[in-house]
């Protein structure tokens, strides 16, 4: 059943903090989640951008961009990656034997940012060794075969950017990346797919890669309160 698009809104949904059933991603997110004094500083950090003394609409993204990456950073450390403020559109290099690996989101936004994470969580260990995780890739302009192509290997890392995002408390729309489409689009369903996708996270957070909920679930603590 497709969910109509009038029943759909992303920004209503709270993200709560979400527990696999899955031993082994258990054990790692217990392993790897935060000690108190990172989370009590990242969490004042995000209140002090916010708070309504300190508030800047003209900066507010540039310092939660740099907030989040000093976040991811500091907690995927051991896994030999950096997020990285590009210039230009996202790529993402493998790690050599001399630099990590580095997720470059596009033009310094915090959404590019979280979608460019949500592919890398995607990936898993294979692809990141590839560079760009091995994607194929059309620029807007596709076709509309390529457009479908598109947005079925897009469905789960737009959901993990929803959670991601909901998590922050920020406000989530798709994206489809067709705005030059020279086709019908009316019939594409992918934001009920992307919902559908949301919503069975939700359900099974175990299927969800283990970065994901490590990070969902940290975002989810220390966002939950903008009051300073």
């Amino acid at each position: 059943m497709i969910t109509p698009l009038a029943d759909m809104d992303f920004n209503t949904l709270n993200i709560p903090y979400l527990i696999p059933t899955h031993s082994q991603k258990s054990a790692y997110i217990e392993q790897h989640y935060p000690a108190q004094k990172y989370q009590q500083q990242w969490q004042a950090e995000w209140q002090k951008i916010h708070h309504p003394d300190t508030y800047n609409i003209s900066t507010i993204e540039a310092k939660e961009t740099l907030w989040l990456i000093n976040v991811f950073n500091q907690l995927f450390h051991f896994q030999n990656v950096c997020l990285i403020k590009g210039n230009d559109e996202p790529e993402y290099f493998p790690a050599t034997s001399t630099k990590p690996a580095q997720i470059v989101f596009a033009h310094g936004y915090f959404s590019s940012a979280l979608h460019e994470i949500s592919h890398w969580c995607v990936a898993g260990k294979r692809r990141r060794t590839l560079t760009d995780f091995g994607y194929w890739y059309a620029p807007d302009g596709r076709n509309e075969q390529q457009q479908r192509q598109f947005e079925q290997v897009e469905i789960k890392p737009q959901a993990i950017e929803c959670l991601l995002t909901r998590a922050c408390q920020r406000k989530f729309n798709t994206s489809k990346d067709n705005l030059n489409a020279d086709f019908d689009t009316s019939q594409s369903t992918f934001d009920q797919d992307v919902w559908h996708q949301v919503h069975h996270y939700l359900k099974y957070p175990e299927e969800l890669p283990k970065d994901a909920i490590l990070l969902i679930n940290v975002l989810q603590q220390i966002c939950q309160s903008n009051e300073a």
